[in-house]
């Protein structure tokens, strides 16, 4: 018999160390852990033991995860609180990027409508807008983050520091909807926003804020 025969053998018979337990101790095996020769029992355990490392580290990186989601979503109620507490329409804009700022500690946020209802034609975030940012933020489907390659949407933010990162949130009711807006997010450092980050939390905060957001849209 070869050593695949007995591989075999063993994998069709699972009760042979049970039956014949006095080989376990005989058998001798070379540990890569302790550097010197074990028995079977004691390399056994050192596989055990080595499955249970790898098992506390990923629960250990589960807890870690559970932990940030449990603060982001803290802080993502704060900040649906202050849009409900919003008192005047024209307020709106203001109060959701403030407290986006605020709450989750982002450096810039801005954005810009299009296509509003005339009481609000004369404000910040009704400025005009260029076909060019509005096609880009209709041909978003998710959230677009990266680094500022001198966007248009970023000169909307005024800062005395560089844009070097930059997230920016289409607002819309849905895909199937009309795009009627542009929320933007920006940071001086680089590594904030970049273009292989998850961007599913950045549509939940796009989604509120086009929901919050609707009602100064001309329908």
């Amino acid at each position: 018999m070869n050593s695949n025969d007995i591989a075999e053998y063993l994998s069709q018979h699972p009760h042979f160390f049970e039956e014949h337990a006095e080989l376990l101790a005989q058998i001798k095996l070379t540990s890569p852990v302790m550097g010197r020769t074990i028995s079977l029992q004691e390399r056994q355990m050192e596989i055990v033991r080595e499955k249970l490392k790898v098992m506390e580290l990923r629960l250990s990186d589960l807890m870690r995860v559970a932990q940030d989601n449990d603060v982001i979503t803290d802080r993502f109620q704060q900040w649906t609180r202050e849009l409900l507490l919003a008192r005047n329409d024209v307020d709106l804009p203001y109060i959701l990027t403030r407290s986006l700022q605020e709450i989750f500690d982002l450096p810039h946020a801005t954005l810009r409508l299009w296509n509003v209802a005339p009481d609000f034609t004369h404000t910040w975030f009704a400025a005009p807008t260029t076909e060019d940012v509005q096609l880009f933020a209709k041909g978003l489907r998710t959230p677009f983050c990266g680094a500022n390659n001198d966007f248009e949407a970023a000169a909307w933010i005024e800062s005395d520091q560089a844009v070097a990162s930059i997230a920016m949130l289409p607002l819309r009711l849905s895909l199937d909807d009309a795009c009627f807006g542009l929320l933007v997010l920006g940071s001086p450092d680089p590594a904030r926003f970049t273009k292989d980050m998850a961007t599913d939390f950045l549509s939940k905060i796009a989604d509120t804020s086009s929901a919050a957001l609707l009602c100064m849209i001309d329908a």
